[in-house]
């Protein structure tokens, strides 16, 4: 997997502040995680970009640490 580049860090920081995806990844149920889940990477920019900077879906729940 090649490396993030800054234009991948803008456009997946636009995904932590979308209202579904946090609600996605905060809830993990409901229909916000089902849409986010299932459209995430075909249509949204945004959530494709958040994959390849943070290494996991925009649907997945962020590690605790």
């Amino acid at each position: 997997m090649s490396e993030a580049t800054e234009k991948d860090r803008a456009m997946a920081q636009k995904c932590v502040e979308c209202p579904v995806c946090s609600r996605a990844r905060n809830k993990q149920k409901g229909l916000a995680f089902l849409f986010v889940k299932y459209i995430e990477k075909g249509f949204c920019p945004y959530c494709a970009a958040y994959e390849r900077v943070y290494g996991r879906k925009a649907h997945e729940p962020v590690p605790e640490k």
